[in-house]
């Protein structure tokens, strides 16, 4: 929905736009409180377009454009003007200072409320004329509509162009476009899988090194996350065996020479696997994308920085500024996911046919088993370990792990998490104020899971055969990649990518799986969520901070 409409440059303007802003918010459904954060915000940027307006002597008027698609809601207000500083314009009361009765708390108040939207307001000013853009309403699900809608389109027009057009036609259009736009992409997260992986995991030990400090109920925590951890690589192992997904048919199609597939192996032994971990210099792990080397530099990094005494606080920041650019450099390289889907699909589809995509499916299918057979495990550690009934559990989590599902984020789901532990399951604070924030960092076994299914299939799809070494380096790579992952939307894509270039799978093969895996994030965020509350109430159960009389109520 796109509205567009005209006011007058006046301060008596201002009720009526803010009415029509309201009325189209209230039309699209918006939760009451975002409806009035947005109404604040919206009145003080016509405040701030009609004072600069006022000092030019000019009247006017003000074009709001109010524009509502895929959950979000987004407001442009337009007038012609000389630039001005609208941070400064909007923090000044320059329209309220002819009201008498405007009290100071309210308008410290209605200051704060603004500052705290400053990152969801942005200012231009071209060809003599103001924009003020702001989003009032960021839907979580927004990505996931969008990466679904690129594989519908995707999937629709490989099928018309497979249909209709010549084939020259279609090999020229894969060639020319769909190859290099999904080539160029791969490119980008080959380039930032060593530096997120490496910063991660130092920041990781930075903040959790001292584990004396976490004391009794600290350590059982690690221990318990560090158990579901390596059950949940085995459930992937296992379920991936019993299952045995990926058409190893599709291996002549997806490269030129079948013969290079099949002399591929990791025939690489135990030991020198372990000898392989230490490397001998600092540059090449991070130029081949090493992930054991990395992680022992990480770790090696990480365990030193606590004892360099008053530079630890200085690398401390360091390490952690490092990591926020490298996740913000990984955040903007998935916004451009749907581009990379649809063209890595709709190839998929032009040079293999639709019956790739049941392939993939099939892989996406043997991970759903593997979560609902951890999420079994679950159960069974609540009655053994915990002597609690997981019913009550289940319904009490079910809510929030559908919210969880909708926004596909380990951190962006911490708040949700403590709530859930605190109002529905009775867990003592002490135990969720440590536990979910160290959950989301070390405990993702629905990212073990996918992790391991994936990889064996792909592998299995290239024709790459995997040895006693090879699995063991695979499963110390899996257990400490998902320790190290970052909780965000895309990050298995990266972590998935990294394991294949170790198991010596081309990295190309992130393409046949690159369609699906937002709708396989939003599964991996709900099982890491999911396991990281299971033992937060399994641990609380055992040191007696469980609020049985909550966890076993109806409400």
């Amino acid at each position: 929905m796109i509205v567009k409409k005209q006011f007058s440059a006046d301060i008596k303007s201002i009720d009526e736009l803010t009415l029509f802003i309201n009325d189209k918010l209230d039309e699209c459904g918006t939760e009451r409180r975002n409806r009035g954060k947005a109404v604040l915000a919206v009145e003080e940027a016509a405040d701030s377009l009609i004072s600069h307006r006022k000092k030019d002597g000019d009247a006017g008027e003000i074009t709001v454009v109010f524009k509502a698609e895929f959950g979000n809601v987004n407001i442009e207000l337009i007038a012609a003007g000389e630039e001005y500083s609208l941070v400064d314009n909007m923090a000044s009361t320059s329209l309220l200072e002819d009201v008498d009765n405007e009290d100071d708390i309210q308008v410290a108040l209605r200051n704060i409320i603004l500052k705290s939207m400053t990152d969801d307001i942005r200012y231009t000013h071209m060809n003599g004329v103001n924009y003020i853009k702001m989003t009032v309403v960021r839907s979580p699900r927004t990505f996931l509509y969008r990466t679904l809608g690129a594989m519908v389109l995707a999937i629709v027009f490989g099928i018309l162009f497979s249909s209709l057009v010549p084939d020259e036609i279609n090999k020229t259009l894969n060639s020319m476009l769909l190859i290099p736009i999904k080539t160029m992409y791969m490119n980008s997260l080959k380039m930032i899988v060593a530096p997120v992986v490496f910063f991660s995991i130092i920041t990781c030990i930075v903040q959790f090194s001292d584990l004396s400090a976490l004391g009794r109920i600290g350590g059982k925590i690690i221990v318990m996350y560090l158990f579901t951890t390596f059950v949940a690589v085995a459930v992937g192992i296992g379920i991936f065996f019993l299952i045995q997904p990926g058409n190893s048919d599709l291996a002549e199609s997806l490269v030129a020479d079948a013969s290079s597939i099949t002399s591929k192996t990791m025939d690489v032994s135990i030991k020198d696997t372990i000898i392989g971990i230490v490397p001998s210099d600092i540059i090449n792990p991070f130029l081949k994308s090493d992930m054991l080397q990395l992680i022992f530099m990480a770790v090696m990094c990480g365990i030193a920085t606590g004892y360099l005494g008053k530079y630890s606080d200085i690398l401390r920041v360091f390490f952690s500024a490092c990591n926020d650019l490298f996740l913000k450099v990984t955040k903007m390289i998935v916004k451009l996911m749907p581009v990379a889907v649809f063209c890595s699909i709709m190839s998929m589809i032009l040079t293999m046919g639709v019956g790739t995509m049941v392939s993939v499916l099939g892989m996406m299918g043997t991970f759903i088993m593997g979560l609902i057979i951890m999420m079994a495990f679950y159960c069974i550690l609540m009655v053994v370990m915990g002597r609690i009934n997981p019913v009550y559990f289940l319904k009490k989590y079910a809510p929030s792990m559908l919210q969880v599902f909708s926004m596909a984020s380990s951190n962006a789901a911490i708040p949700i998490n403590m709530e859930a532990c605190e109002k529905k399951l009775g867990i003592s604070k002490r135990i969720f104020s440590l536990s979910i924030p160290l959950g989301a960092t070390l405990n993702m076994d629905g990212t073990c899971v996918h992790l391991a299914v994936f990889a064996l299939a792909l592998a299995r799809i290239y024709g790459v055969t995997v040895t006693e070494g090879a699995m063991l380096s695979m499963i110390i790579s899996i257990v400490v990649l998902s320790m190290g992952a970052p909780g965000i939307p895309g990050s298995g894509l990266i972590c998935l990518s990294v394991l294949l270039s170790q198991m010596n799978v081309p990295v190309e093969a992130i393409g046949l799986v690159m369609g699906i895996d937002s709708l396989c994030g939003m599964f991996r965020a709900m099982s890491n969520c999911l396991g990281d509350v299971a033992v937060s109430t399994i641990v609380a159960k055992s040191e007696g901070e469980l609020d049985m009389e909550i966890y076993k109520s109806r409400d």
